[in-house]
């Protein structure tokens, strides 16, 4: 109960707060995230957290399978199967249009 009452108090005072910032401060805040997204060191940093995410998770899917085996049901195996298939046939992007470099 104390943890959703901290919710509720923490979403009343940013609405109160976000109501008396005013449009121009969100247009301002929208603004600076572009411009730090568009920064080339957050891409790159982005993109290499992405690849090694996309290494380890490669690693795991193996270690895993070993473990596991035959013991996974059909539907998750299949559902498996079907994403690596996808990710084989697909252009070098990702459903977030981020590049697998």
């Amino acid at each position: 109960m104390r943890y959703r009452l901290t919710f509720v108090v923490g979403l009343a005072l940013g609405y109160v707060l976000g109501t008396k910032a005013g449009r121009e401060r969100y247009e301002q805040l929208r603004k600076s995230a572009r411009q730090i997204a568009q920064n080339p060191a957050v891409r790159n940093t982005a993109e290499s957290a992405a690849q090694q995410g996309r290494q380890f998770a490669g690693k795991a899917y193996h270690v895993v399978s070993d473990k596991v085996g035959d013991r996974m049901p059909e539907s998750v195996a299949g559902r498996v199967r079907s994403l690596r298939e996808r990710s084989a046939q697909s252009d070098g992007s990702d459903d977030w249009g981020t590049s697998r470099t």
